[in-house]
């Protein structure tokens, strides 16, 4: 890539520019942003994953950039007015606006009032004026200087000089307003957007939620927004674009192309510059939302699971009853059936008869409840029941459970049930491995993040992907029961190469070791390269298989081994053997300091699961619905999503409380994200109550966490 890139990328990330270089040349062989950060630490100077992120998508961004660069200077070449200054200007641009601006006066358009005056003749005259080099215009007809007024105006519009000064002047000291739209202030769903009724604020100040949620509002048609600056700074910021370089005007041609320079701006600029600075205020919060929705979604993904374990699934229901399913310990549906506990069938007896057989007829160790409709009923029901000491009652989010249960993969999962039972296997796969199971949801769908459809959806895409296959990678992947669901996000494989592992597994039994992978049609070494370090194989022969050490390091392990005078197994096993290493022997190459400590440390808990332990977790029995809930109360609770401006928070009842920013500490807290996450487990104190709104407010403060 041009260096003019790997500088600029290296000065917005404060690292070194060879480790930009570096980290592109992976990218340009096809390596992963899991295995440069895992296992190309020498090559990138130890780059972390969120900077070897952040160079992809520079990366990304620059070569569309110089495609876009191409294409410009093909254009204006191709009209002949393509000058060594300008293609100079072009090219070492790094800011894809100013490239625009530059190409602006060249880009085809539709018919102006310029061109009309172009083609009237009137652009010598245009030229004369702009240049104070006619004496007396006035002798010219009215028509003519209107016309050349119209060139100038354009011509002022289409400099790049002046539409960055008030691209500035609009960015840093524009406010952003909004007004309802006339007739719209009664509207039932507008009333949702009340607060923008009558709303402005500094635009470099303006929070990414209140920016997305008037946006929001004027596409829904209940108000106008529009950015509002001194329209004499504005002018006076033009002005001085405009004459720092021309001759002592004349105050006849000063009077024209002051008259043209006041329309530039009324008619062409402030619509556009205003468009402009929106669209980059909407980009910003874009990417501030996009962040949090990525943080949100990994904690979700990196929750503790129960693990492999016997488990009894509940989809609770009313009127339509409660799906049970019972699954092994690989999550395999073994039985479903229908209980209905709850009114308007009542019947109690006969379903408690119906989950203690189940219990016993299939062993199960824990017993998974989702926390919709009746979850909170049927969870109380459960609690009734004998069950054999050991087993444990967890509740469980179904925030996209229904979007699984209807969903392709589902149907492929489960041909012969119906929804149903689709959503109760989801919701006690779930408690078993969040990751493996949320991997078959569109994450927009999890109900973690803060205006996700109306954001920058490529942009979206993009940063959720990356935070699924980060998490997939750093948890690591069992080669023999991952479905092809999960399998996709281990580094370099892929849906095509997933199912194929999958078909191969399914035809020929479970891999004995990682090298078995590269006789699975299509995988060949190159991908094998950049997926072997992240699949685990428990229980093989060679057991560096079930570890993060990557292949190519084994010998290095097996020559330390040998060293010691032990088997791998052994200098695995044996701390002490570990501790005696000096890794300074074993430098060599491409394997530096980096790569041997990150492998005593993956040695020292060979396969270690990084989301810790799950841990049962109680409501408040004092409240069954809102009614119950009183100011001064202290309460339990689950976060269930973190916003630019708060938390929401599940108290065990239909309406979750908001924490808002304001209330989550006893000092100023700028970034929720900072202090809240979720699934973070707390107790915080109620202090507000709106039964008409339906709305409950918490507060942190004063209370230890």
């Amino acid at each position: 890539m041009n260096k003019l890139y790997t500088d600029h990328i290296a000065g917005q990330l404060e690292v070194a520019a060879w480790q930009v270089e570096h980290c592109i040349e992976l990218f340009e062989e096809g390596a992963t942003v899991p295995f440069i950060s895992r296992y190309r630490k020498e090559r990138t100077g130890a780059l972390d994953e969120m900077q070897v992120a952040a160079v992809r998508h520079y990366w990304l961004r620059f070569t569309e950039l110089e495609k876009r660069k191409a294409a410009i200077l093909s254009s204006i070449e191709e009209q002949g007015k393509l000058t060594d200054d300008l293609r100079r200007a072009i090219e070492n641009e790094v800011d894809a606006q100013t490239v625009e601006d530059l190409y602006l006066p060249y880009r085809p358009k539709r018919r102006t009032r310029a061109s009309v005056a172009r083609e009237k003749g009137y652009e010598p005259l245009a030229l004369k004026l702009w240049n104070m080099e006619l004496d007396h215009p006035e002798r010219e007809s009215e028509e003519a200087l209107a016309g050349a007024r119209d060139i100038i105006a354009e011509m002022v519009a289409e400099s790049q000089p002046v539409r960055a000064q008030l691209r500035d002047l609009y960015t840093r000291w524009g406010s952003i307003t909004s007004h309802v739209v006339r007739g719209k202030a009664d509207d039932a769903d507008a009333q949702n957007y009340q607060n923008y009724f009558d709303f402005s604020q500094r635009l470099d100040r303006i929070p990414s939620h209140r920016l997305l949620a008037m946006l929001r509002a004027r596409a829904q048609g209940f108000v106008s927004v529009k950015v509002d600056v001194n329209p004499d700074h504005a002018l006076e910021r033009i002005d001085r674009k405009v004459y720092e370089k021309k001759r002592r005007p004349t105050p006849a041609c000063r009077a024209q192309v002051d008259a043209a320079v006041e329309d530039a701006y009324k008619r062409l600029l402030h619509p556009s510059i205003e468009n402009e600075v929106i669209a980059q205020a909407k980009e910003k919060a874009d990417v501030e939302a996009i962040r949090v929705f990525g943080e949100n979604l990994r904690e979700l993904l990196l929750a503790p699971p129960v693990g492999q374990k016997r488990t009894l699934a509940i989809d609770p229901g009313f009127r339509t009853g409660c799906k049970v399913v019972c699954l092994d310990a690989q999550g395999t549906l073994l039985h479903n059936d229908t209980i209905y506990p709850h009114p308007p069938v009542n019947e109690k007896i006969a379903a408690m008869k119906k989950i203690s057989a189940m219990v016993e007829a299939y062993k199960i160790e824990v017993i998974a409840i989702g926390n919709g409709t009746a979850g909170r009923e049927t969870e109380a029901f459960i609690q009734k029941i004998a069950l054999p000491e050991g087993v444990r009652v967890y509740s469980v989010s179904e925030d996209g459970a229904s979007v699984y249960s209807a969903s392709e993969v589902a149907r492929e999962e489960f041909p012969g049930y119906d929804v149903t039972v689709r959503g109760a296997v989801s919701i006690g796969r779930r408690l078993m491995d969040p990751l493996a199971e949320l991997v078959k949801i569109d994450p927009k769908s999890i109900g973690v993040g803060q205006y996700q459809h109306d954001v920058d959806q490529t942009l979206l895409k993009e940063r959720l992907d990356e935070t699924v296959e980060s998490c997939v990678n750093r948890v690591g992947v069992n080669l023999n029961t991952a479905s092809s669901w999960l399998l996709r996000y281990v580094s370099g494989i892929g849906p095509v190469l997933a199912r194929s592992i999958v078909d191969y597994r399914t035809e020929n039994g479970p891999f004995a070791s990682r090298d078995t992978l590269l006789k699975v049609k299509r995988l060949g070494p190159k991908v094998y390269e950049q997926c072997a370090g992240f699949l685990r194989i428990p229980g093989a022969a060679n057991p560096l298989d079930n570890t993060a050490v990557h292949p190519e390091r084994y010998a290095l392990v097996e020559r330390m081994a040998a060293d010691a005078g032990v088997a791998v197994s052994t200098f695995i096993a044996d701390a002490s053997l570990r501790e005696k290493v000096d890794l300074k022997r074993y430098v060599a190459g491409d394997a530096g300091m980096p790569t041997l400590t990150d492998i005593m440390t993956e040695l020292a808990k060979p396969g270690r699961d990084p989301r810790g332990a799950i841990r049962v977790f109680e409501f408040s029995q004092e409240i069954q619905s809102i009614e119950d809930v009183q100011v001064g109360m202290v309460l339990p609770c689950i976060v269930t999503n973190v916003t630019a401006f708060g938390a929401f928070v599940d108290i065990g009842i239909h309406e979750h409380g908001l924490i808002h920013v304001s209330q989550m500490g006893d000092k100023y807290v700028s970034d929720p994200s900072k202090v809240l996450k979720v699934h973070q487990q707390l107790e915080a104190r109620v202090i507000s109550v709106d039964l008409d709104r339906r709305r409950i407010g918490l507060s942190l403060k004063g209370l230890k966490r």
